[in-house]
Order: C-alpha cells, then sequence, then structure tokens
C-alpha cells in the first residue's frame, strides 16, 4: 500500500481509472477557493453534487487551472438528488449540471444518484435515465451514493443495462456498512467514502489518538490511511488551505496490521454515523 501516490488510480470494470484520492465540497461555500487550493496541492479528483450548490464554481476552478498550464487530467464527480426523480425530472438535472460542465468546456467523469429516498420506482427510472445518457454519450461512468446493499440488489434484479460502478457512502472506523461493503466486493462496485475523517468529531478518541502520536500523524491522516488501506476511495472535505494540504500527505507511509485492527474495533454500525447515512430507506 505505501506504493500508492496521489495520482494513483482504481481501474473501474468500464475501464475508466479512478484517482483513489478525492477533495470534497459538501457544503462548502468557498469551493471556488477550495477546489484551487485542492488542486495546487496535487488532488487530481473533486467531488461535487447538485445538492450542494457549487458545480459551477468547482467547474471554474478547474477551468482556471487549466487555463494557467495545469496538465493533471481531474476526475469530476456530481449527483442527481432523489428529489430530482423520475424520469423527466432527472433528465433535466442531468442536462442542466451537463450544459455547466460543456460551458466550462469540461466534462462530468462520474455521475451518480446521490440517494434512494425517492424509492424503487423512481430510482429505477433515474437510472435508466443515467443509462441512456451513458449509450448517447454524455455520460461517462455512472453509480449511485448512499445505496444498501437491497437497493443494489434492486437494480441487479431489474436487469439493468450497466450495474453501478461506484457506491459512494458514508465509511470510517465507527461506520463500516459491513454488508453494503461486502456486497459491493463481491459485485466489483468502487466504494468512495464520504465523512471518511467523521467531520473532525471523532479526533479526541483515545485509540485514534494513540495511534496518531505514536506515527507522528494528524488524527485526520489516520483515518484517511485508514480508508485508502481498506480499498476504499476517501473524499475528505475542508476549507481550510492546511488541512487540504495535510490531508494530502497520506502517502509514503501506513498503518501497521496491529494499528488497522485496532481501527476496526471502533465499529458502532449505523449508530457511529455522523451524517444522513440514508441507506435504510425503503
Amino acid at each position: 500500500m505505501s506504493a500508492l501516490n496521489i495520482n494513483s488510480t482504481i481501474t473501474l470494470r468500464n475501464g475508466s481509472k479512478l484517482p483513489v484520492l478525492g477533495f470534497g465540497v459538501y457544503q462548502s461555500y468557498v469551493a471556488a477557493q477550495s477546489s484551487k487550493t485542492a488542486l495546487e496541492q496535487g488532488y487530481i479528483h473533486i467531488d461535487s453534487a447538485r445538492a450542494y450548490k457549487n458545480e459551477a464554481e468547482v467547474l471554474d476552478s478547474v477551468k482556471k487551472y487549466k487555463e494557467a498550464g495545469g496538465t493533471s487530467e481531474i476526475w469530476l464527480t456530481t449527483k442527481v438528488t432523489g428529489k430530482e426523480h423520475p424520469t423527466e425530472k432527472c433528465i433535466a438535472a442531468v442536462d442542466d449540471s451537463v450544459k455547466k460542465a460543456t460551458d466550462a468546456g469540461l466534462s462530468w467523469d462520474l455521475f451518480l444518484l446521490h440517494d434512494p429516498t425517492a424509492g424503487p420506482e423512481k430510482r429505477l427510472q433515474a437510472w435508466r435515465v443515467l443509462e441512456a445518457k451513458k449509450d448517447a454519450g454524455v455520460l461517462k461512468t455512472i453509480g449511485v451514493s448512499n445505496f444498501s446493499d437491497v437497493h443494489l440488489e434492486e437494480l441487479k434484479k431489474a436487469g439493468v443495462k450497466y450495474r453501478p460502478e461506484i457506491n459512494q457512502i458514508e465509511l470510517h472506523p465507527w461506520c463500516q456498512q459491513k454488508p453494503i461493503v461486502e456486497y459491493c466486493k463481491k459485485e466489483g462496485i468502487v466504494l468512495q467514502a464520504y465523512c471518511p475523517i467523521v467531520r473532525g468529531q471523532r479526533f479526541t478518541d483515545p485509540v485514534l489518538l494513540s495511534i496518531s502520536n505514536k506515527i507522528n500523524k494528524t488524527p485526520a491522516q489516520v483515518l484517511i490511511r485508514w480508508s485508502l488501506q481498506k480499498g476504499y476511495v476517501p473524499l475528505p472535505k475542508s476549507d481550510t488551505a492546511e488541512r487540504i494540504a495535510e490531508n494530502a500527505k497520506v502517502f509514503g507511509w501506513e498503518l501497521s496490521e496491529e494499528d488497522m485492527s485496532s481501527l476496526d474495533a471502533l465499529d458502532e454500525g449505523a449508530k457511529g454515523a455522523c451524517s444522513w447515512n440514508p441507506v435504510g430507506h425503503v
């Protein structure tokens, strides 16, 4: 694992190469500046969403990065919410987000259904929209977020043309979502981890602090590294320049098996979640 670096990628089933570390912009009201800082620190993967209301700011930052001579390919993700299902609403939402990217001379590398809250029928209709947009060459890679193993199995049983490449869920030592993780691994679905640093709420946990002090890394770095060593794609979010830089310094070292086991033992199941985590939605 120590051979990983900030430019390392995971090859998806469709052949696309997803960078192993992403930068999250959830509830970032200064997403343009934060994205600029992240790009300067070497991040090549930014995760936005329609619900975050900052797609345009992220796109503008990447556009300016390119115009300034930036040569890295930047992986861009957005999401359409359950409130924007079923078919017609989803078509309009996708078209709106795609237009924003096109206007910036860019495109979305990954488009997700943000949540399962619309219910089985509308979820399936929205997924069919993403499939149709992929077939039309409008979208490249499609996936889901906050889907449980039950939701994913529903899509499979419906005989969808494309299986989700990605499932983005809350993942950290206190909320390990084991049934979903096991299902995704079995089905070849890559897991992206949002809230990988638990919004800083667990930085004083004695187990985490002990490991952090022992290896001279910050609690956030330990948690991001845990996620990487689990094979997840963590999406740490920060609007603080120092922390954005710090959160990228998670390569060239690794957690021992003992430290990984200690962190694994912290799982609290669903009650360990720090976000809305709607995976239980019917």
